[in-house]
């Protein structure tokens, strides 16, 4: 059943300068375009494109980036009310356009600021999901705060999810990181990961997917979705499916991730909601507004 507010996505909102060109390394990038970013605020985005309630928990600075990421997410239909601001600077990040991995640089600011009083946690028994990330978990006061926040949010009811982005160069002790991580799986996390971050993680260069989901159901996670460049594997430790990709759907793991919890919002079993998210990943890169959410579901029927 539904609750008031389908997802509360807490952590980095940042802006992204990404090279206009594919390019290696920083060195090589002349021209940068800006782009609102941040993982929790992405997933955010795509969740209230398909109709859903949603709302982010983050801090940005008291200057002029600050002020375009917040009315990027108004405009985009996200309740800002817990986006707190800051004296230090909104986070900044470079990165460059790349066929694989992309080469950043991150400069710290107002992402890992964020303060317990930002959490409606009067209203958690209202909320579906409480999502957040590997980048907000890297740095106190942020990581204190949302592992606090994730015990309040799974003791009343929501499904945790986790997005494991991890970079070293965000979060450079692997040992604490991997221990963060396995802390927000005790919550019956619903954990999405892809090869590289499991590499970097890990260090782990060929991960099977049998092991990747064996490896975060083992800690406590209640399922997992792992994407490389051959498809997605979902689990839940009673059941596993793969979908290989398709055209246009590489790439999104985003809007997957936002498919796939809609559907599962909607009660949908483990494999439908995986084909919902691969299809609203192949929807991404077609319609740049809001999404009939009767389109994820086609091929169910």
């Amino acid at each position: 059943m539904r609750r008031t507010i389908d997802i509360l996505s807490a952590g980095e909102i940042l802006v992204d300068f990404v090279t206009a060109e594919f390019v290696q390394t920083l060195d090589e990038g002349t021209l940068f375009r800006r782009i609102p970013s941040g993982n929790p605020a992405n997933l955010a985005i795509n969740m209230a494109r398909l109709g859903n309630n949603a709302m982010v928990a983050a801090t940005v600075g008291n200057d002029d980036m600050g002020s375009t990421l917040i009315n990027h997410l108004n405009r985009l239909g996200v309740d800002t009310s817990s986006v707190a601001r800051v004296e230090e600077p909104t986070t900044l990040m470079l990165s460059t356009s790349s066929a694989t991995a992309s080469n950043l640089q991150v400069y710290r600011g107002a992402d890992s600021m964020l303060s317990i009083r930002q959490f409606p946690f009067q209203s958690f028994e209202n909320i579906g999901v409480f999502h957040s990330t590997c980048f907000a978990l890297s740095k106190n006061p942020s990581q204190h705060v949302i592992l606090q926040a994730a015990e309040r949010a799974f003791r009343a009811g929501c499904l945790v999810s986790i997005d494991i982005n991890y970079s070293e160069k965000i979060f450079p002790d692997r040992i604490e990181a991997k221990k963060t991580v396995s802390e927000i799986c005790r919550y019956k996390a619903l954990v999405k990961i892809t090869d590289q971050d499991w590499k970097r993680l890990y260090e782990d260069d060929a991960p099977s997917p049998e092991a990747v989901l064996e490896h975060f159901l083992k800690i406590g996670a209640s399922q997992v979705c792992f994407i490389n460049d051959k498809g997605t594997w979902v689990g839940n430790g009673s059941e596993t499916h793969s979908l290989p990709h398709r055209q246009g759907s590489l790439g999104t793991s985003d809007a997957f991730l936002a498919g796939y919890l809609t559907a599962r919002l909607d009660d949908k079993n483990l494999l439908d909601s995986a084909i919902a998210g691969r299809k609203m990943s192949e929807l991404k890169q077609l319609i740049t507004d809001k999404v009939d959410r009767a389109l994820i579901y086609e091929e169910l029927e």
